[in-house]
């Protein structure tokens, strides 16, 4: 979506019918975000070991057929199908060995065979490999019965990949057999997007640094960290900020100084409604905001919009809530904007819940649960306890999310809820 649209969409809130900044439903705010974002576009050529996590810029050809020859699946010995007798037993004469990496030099005649090793090159003539197991080795001849259909236990050239074909699309984020299957390409380097820049600060005169005595009211700031964890897996460059004051100069100097720097800002604290919430008066000043609030739990004060040209992403101050939050809407962001079209969602299981869960219909709850096998091998999940927004611990605990979406209500033991799991993503 365009510029002009953002601003038409926040201006003239009635054009679309379920636009409702202060209240939006999770697929809807999903939705929005996709819109409004626009993936780097500058690139560089990197050694492959570099490209780790990074994002394809363009296509990767095949420059040659995979494998480029045809060659054996397995150790036995290579023939021609036509001298298999139709029936009873078939005896060849061995005429040398095929290694892998050093090809029989000769033909294969009328009732010849050559032994051949994995990978080795099919001699010429042959068509067909007997695994070593089924035959009789008799000096320099082999007896064997049922012996394989033509093609048998051969790799033909090009079988996994054609000269000219498409190993690897634009817009996709390398992972570790990505760089064993371009070396094994002989390709030694790749095009692929800059690494995106993200800023981030946490908000509140209630928050101290680690090795700071605690005066009365105030917390040691975690968000900072977990978000710092969650950006490093995501291998985006980091920008710490540190904890910016509830003081309206300083916030808005720190909002302009990041989206001087960065692709996207995110904060934590100070999007939720309370006197010493600054925030959405800056934000109103130096950009625009698509939305306040969500309809999910825990969550609910998260903002979204654009301060100058860098996405900005208002976290809530609770620590639970602001990973609640990253997973459910900024990852998936952020890799938009890395330069993926359609990056891979977490599935939904439906597993059996073995807990009572507490639940209003109206929004979307994410609560954090344990998924563990059952004696019968079928797969469980029971919440970690207390779910309050505030308790770390339960994210430390929790291997899964279980997703309850607006429609549902309480939860009873033995009910099969949908689970979202973790593994991956933390």
């Amino acid at each position: 979506m365009s510029e002009k649209s953002l601003s038409d969409l926040i201006n003239n809130p009635s054009c679309l019918d379920d636009y409702d900044p202060n209240s939006m439903p999770v697929a809807q705010a999903r939705k929005y975000i996709r819109e409004f974002l626009e993936p780097v576009t500058t690139v560089e050529v990197l050694p492959i070991r570099s490209t780790l996590g990074r994002v394809l810029a363009e296509d990767i050809l095949s420059p040659c057929n995979v494998p480029n020859h045809d060659n054996s699946a397995m150790d036995g010995y290579a023939f021609n199908a036509d001298d298999l007798n139709s029936s009873g037993e078939t005896s060849l004469n061995i005429i040398g060995t095929a290694f892998a990496g050093k090809a029989f030099d000769g033909r294969i005649g009328k009732g010849q065979c050559v032994r051949i090793m994995t990978g080795a090159v099919m001699p010429q003539g042959a068509d067909t490999v007997v695994v070593q197991e089924r035959v009789q080795v008799d000096g320099e001849h082999i007896r064997f019965t049922d012996g394989p259909k033509r093609g048998m236990n051969m790799r033909c050239a090009g079988e996994d990949l054609k000269q000219g074909q498409v190993v690897l699309p634009a817009g996709h984020l390398m992972r570790a057999a990505d760089l064993g299957l371009i070396a094994s390409l002989g390709l030694g380097e790749l095009r692929v997007y800059r690494k995106l820049r993200v800023a981030f600060f946490s908000t509140g005169d209630e928050l101290a640094s680690i090795g700071q005595a605690l005066e009365a009211g105030q917390v040691y700031d975690s968000n900072r960290y977990t978000l710092f964890g969650m950006l490093t897996r995501m291998g985006v460059e980091i920008i710490d900020m540190g904890v910016v004051r509830d003081v309206p100069e300083l916030l808005e100097q720190a909002l302009k100084d990041a989206a001087a720097s960065a692709d996207v800002i995110l904060t934590s604290g100070g999007v939720s409604v309370g006197e010493a919430d600054f925030m959405k008066q800056l934000l109103e000043k130096l950009g625009q905001v698509v939305f306040w609030k969500i309809a999910m739990k825990p969550g609910r004060p998260l903002a979204y919009g654009k301060v100058g040209n860098a996405h900005y992403f208002g976290l809530p101050g609770n620590p639970v809530s602001v990973m609640v939050t990253f997973y459910q809407f900024v990852r998936e962001a952020l890799l938009v904007l890395m330069g993926q079209p359609q990056p891979a969602t977490q599935p939904l299981l439906d597993v059996v819940c073995i807990g009572e869960i507490r639940k209003l219909p109206g929004r979307t709850e994410f609560q954090r649960g344990i998924l563990f096998p059952a004696e019968n091998g079928n797969w469980q999940v029971k919440p970690t306890g207390n779910q309050g927004s505030g308790i770390l611990r339960s994210m430390a605990e929790a291997n899964c999310f279980i997703v309850l979406d607006e429609n549902t209500g309480n939860v009873a033991p033995g009910n099969i809820v949908k689970v979202q799991i973790l593994d991956g993503l933390t």
